[in-house]
This record gives C-alpha cells, sequence and structure tokens, in this order.
C-alpha cells in the first residue's frame, strides 16, 4: 500500500494511520525512508487538492516530519496568518485543520513563536467545538486530543483509543483496520503473559503483608514498562524494568513513608556496598527489600554475561546507588521540617523523579544498540534527561503535593516556590506549568536529526516522559491506582472486538 500511492496527502494519511493504529514497528524501515524522500523533495504545495485542505495537510506533513525527527520550519504556518500578525478568524470553520495544527504544536521547539500562538488559538477554538457540537467521529477526536494529545500519548494507549475512530471514518482501510486489530490482540497475549509472570515474583515476595505501609504498584510499574517499549522483541527488557520500577516504589515509600533517619544510613549505605553480606546490619523490614533487590540484579546478571552485556548493570548498580543517596537528602529535610529554596530542591529532586533511573534501566535490557558510550552519555546528564526529570518531577508534585504534605512528607516544588517569592499556589502551579512546557520543547529539539545518539535511545526517554504525562496529567496516577485502572483494563484485560 505504502509504495503504491503516488500522491504526497494520500501517503501521509496511510503513514499517520499506520502509526496511530499502532502497527508502524513492523514498518518503521519503509516509513523513515517514505519520510525521508520527502523531506529531501519537500514543496509545500504539492500537498492539497484544493484550498480548503491546506491547513490539514500541511500540519500533518510537519508533525510526521517531526515525530520521526526530521527537520522542518514552523515558517509553513505563516500563510495561515491575516495582514494583523494573527491566524485568520476563518480557520475556525475548518475543524479538520484546525486539530490537525493542534496536534503539530506539541512537536514546537524554543523560540516558535508562532506555534505558541496557534496552540492558544486552536485550543480556545477546540474547546468550544468539544462542548458545543454534536457526537460525530471528528468531535470524538477532538474531546480526547484535548485531553491527551498524539505526541504526549502512550502509544498503546492510543491506539487502543484510534481504533475505533478509524473504523468510523469513511475512507479507513479495511485491511488495515483488521491487521491493527489482531495486532493489539496479539501483542496484549504476550504482555498479559508478563505481568502474570511478574505477579506471581511479587506475590512470592509478600511484600505486601510483610510490608503493609507500602505501595502495591506491579501493574501501574508494567504500564510504565509497556509505555517504554511494548514491541514483542523487548520482553526481558519489560520484565527487569517491571521488577526494579516496583522495588524502587518499595524504596521510595521506606524513605518516605517508614523508616528512621538511623536506618536510612544504614539503608543507603548497604546500597552503596552492593554486597548480600551488608544485608546483616539492617533492621528486618529493610532485609526483605534489600535481598529482593540482589536478586533481581542478580537475575539480570545471568542473561546479560550470556550476551556479553554484563558491563551494562554496573551503570545500572551505580543508578540506584545515586538514586537513594538522594532520597536520604529529601528524607533529612523532612525530618528537620526544612523548605528548601527552589534550586536546592530542584537540584536533588531531579534525581529522585527517577528518570535517570528508569531511563537506565530501559537501556539495560535493549538490544546491541546500547553500548558503554551510551550509558556514559546518559550519566553525563544530557538536556533530555533533565528535560524529562523537569517534567516527571514537576507534573508529580503540582497533583501530589497536597496528599503528601497531610502525611508529612519533604517540602515539594510547590511549597518551595511558594515560600521563596512569597506566591500563591496557583502563580506557583503556573510557573510550574511553564517549565514543563520548556522542558517539552528540550526533548522536542533533542529528537531532531542529527541526534546526539541513535534515535531508538531518545525513544525510551521521550516514552518515559509520555508515562509521567499520562499518570500525572489530573492526578497522581501512581499513588492513587484507581486513576490508571481503566488505561490498564485496556491494555492487559479487555482485547479489541475484531468484527465490531
Amino acid at each position: 500500500m505504502l509504495k503504491a500511492l503516488n500522491k504526497t496527502s494520500h501517503t501521509l494519511e496511510l503513514i499517520d494511520a499506520i502509526q496511530r493504529l499502532g502497527v508502524s514497528y513492523h514498518f518503521e524501515s519503509e516509513i523513515d525512508e517514505i519520510l525521508g524522500k520527502m523531506h529531501e523533495a519537500y514543496r509545500e504545495c504539492d500537498l492539497w487538492d484544493n484550498e480548503n485542505d491546506k491547513l490539514y495537510y500541511i500540519s500533518l506533513q510537519f508533525r510526521l516530519f517531526r515525530q520521526n525527527g526530521y527537520r522542518i520550519s514552523s515558517d509553513v504556518f505563516n500563510t495561515f496568518k491575516g495582514s494583523d500578525g494573527k491566524f485568520t478568524a476563518s480557520l475556525a470553520k475548518d475543524v479538520r485543520g484546525m486539530l490537525s495544527l493542534y496536534e503539530a504544536t506539541h512537536l514546537r521547539v524554543h523560540e516558535e513563536n508562532i506555534l505558541d500562538e496557534a496552540l492558544a488559538f486552536t485550543t480556545s477554538h477546540l474547546e468550544s467545538i468539544a462542548t458545543h457540537q454534536i457526537r460525530s467521529p471528528l468531535a470524538e477526536q477532538v474531546k480526547h486530543a484535548l485531553v491527551q494529545p498524539i505526541h504526549k500519548g502512550l502509544q498503546r494507549l492510543e491506539a487502543r483509543e484510534y481504533i475505533p475512530i478509524y473504523h468510523e471514518e469513511p475512507s479507513h482501510n479495511e485491511a488495515l483496520l483488521t491487521f491493527a486489530k489482531l495486532d493489539f490482540n496479539k501483542l496484549q497475549k504476550l504482555h498479559q503473559k508478563e505481568l502474570g509472570d511478574i505477579s506471581r515474583w511479587w506475590k512470592e515476595l509478600d511484600f505486601t503483608h510483610k510490608l503493609p505501609f507500602i505501595r502495591d504498584r506491579v501493574a501501574e510499574g508494567y504500564f510504565w514498562a509497556i509505555g517504554a517499549y511494548f514491541e514483542p522483541q523487548h520482553s526481558f527488557a519489560r520484565r527487569l524494568f517491571t521488577k526494579v520500577i516496583t522495588l524502587i516504589s518499595v524504596i521510595d515509600d521506606i524513605y518516605d513513608v517508614y523508616g528512621k533517619i538511623e536506618e536510612l544510613e544504614l539503608f543507603t549505605s548497604a546500597i552503596e556496598r552492593w554486597d548480600i553480606n551488608a544485608i546483616d546490619q539492617l533492621p528486618e523490614y529493610m532485609k526483605l527489600c534489600y535481598g529482593a533487590l540482589i536478586d533481581v540484579y542478580s537475575e539480570a546478571e545471568k542473561d546479560l554475561a550470556s550476551q556479553g552485556k554484563l558491563y551494562r548493570l554496573h551503570y545500572a548498580k551505580e543508578a540506584m546507588k545515586n538514586l537513594v543517596k538522594h532520597y536520604l537528602f529529601e528524607a533529612k529535610w523532612c525530618h528537620q521540617s526544612y523548605v528548601p529554596t527552589v534550586d536546592e530542591y530542584m537540584a536533588v529532586a531531579l534525581v529522585t523523579s527517577a528518570s535517570l533511573m528508569l531511563s537506565t534501566i530501559s537501556f539495560v535490557g535493549m538490544g546491541d544498540i546500547v553500548t558503554k558510550e551510551s550509558f556514559e552519555w546518559l550519566f553525563s546528564n544530557p538536556r533530555s534527561i533533565r528535560a524529562s526529570s523537569v517534567v516527571n518531577r514537576l507534573m508529580n508534585d503540582i497533583m501530589s503535593h497536597k496528599f503528601e504534605q497531610s502525611r508529612g512528607h519533604v517540602a515539594s516544588s510547590v511549597e518551595c516556590y511558594i515560600k521563596q517569592y512569597e506566591a500563591t499556589e496557583e502563580e506557583a502551579y503556573n510557573e510550574l506549568r511553564k517549565q514543563v512546557s520548556n522542558a517539552w520543547k528540550d526533548i522536542n529539539e533533542d529528537c531532531l536529526r542529527p541526534t546526539v545518539v541513535p534515535m531508538p535511545l531518545l525513544m525510551r526517554i521521550l516514552n518515559l516522559t509520555r508515562d509521567a504525562d499520562v499518570t500525572y496529567k489530573y492526578d497522581d496516577g501512581y499513588t492513587f491506582a484507581e486513576v490508571l485502572k481503566d488505561f490498564i483494563a485496556s491494555l492487559f484485560i479487555n482485547p479489541v472486538p475484531i468484527s465490531a
């Protein structure tokens, strides 16, 4: 189908459908080759049949180029502005075009004022459409996009959302739709098996009874793993990632909720030693967690040793040591009722967001594309890791700080900002959201070619940032499990109906 199409506009629509239906991982090289040639021969005038399609196709091409790492100037949107320098009011009548432009704006980088303006312009008009328009496939897409734009969504969730929408489109391709449904359900079977195996591991540890103060979050941890990489070849990586993130959650609760400072110092020291003999110095409840952590890494060691990739665990251990060291900083602040400055807080909290830790562990289970240089780059604290940490930390803080303060927790970025700048809560939220928006621009910039490291590695960081966006968009979805309940059910329990 991809090779048979001879119109640029039709090719773009097919690539978009393949990607949104969640099956583009089968055709990565073909799609990249087509977009590469299209980018080389880029001429906007070939895109549309008439003026009515202009906004839709230019926005679609812009988004697909940027999504796949190809640079394209945002100046292409100047054509939609009037003599007053503002977007033409008549564009609001073109709902499909407005939605396409809205989706494109989420790929913006710094100094693209036109896309900042386009986001505000499209958002206000689409919100009005979502409120007043009668139910239709396009209206449903608008409502969903306002909640979760494509670029910030998790690929599996967005595929599950898009399959029934695509079915309603008159021009849909029946073979592609059926293929997407079968592919989703086939992958779901694999994911169910993996989650079942991990759940048995967790049940055997019996932490929920032995450590009743912790959050039981195996399904949520696996949900993050699927966000990072859902493809079948990453099965080992997902299993390792889920076990580690689940144990990070336990360790976080030990530092935040239960441990005494003297015990936490012992635990931090034991992690830094990374020696099973260090377990003897720990209280009983910590021994359980420490032993499980050593076991998970030892199990991974066997797999990696046979592949000649044992060096990767060194980086995974170093990331864990760094994480707990910073957890201890926060625990001491909490114990002393100390409210740090925003800069002090962020220096510690960007580490305790666990973005570096999770990015490191996501690299460990990947194939030959990962090298020692990849880990060295990660540990140099590159811009994309800092940006991912900002999104993860600040979105989490905005949604969770009230609950966490009520149970006695270190001051979050919200409290630090309010105290330092004598600001209101709303002013703090606005500033932190602005920082999140700028962090996304950093990530978008780093995913444009030529990239510092191979694109598949940057995709892990991007996908983990998407995990944070989905989890913390409207609540603390990790702490309050019901927030993610429907997402988890749609990915791991309910298959896509084939005949509907």
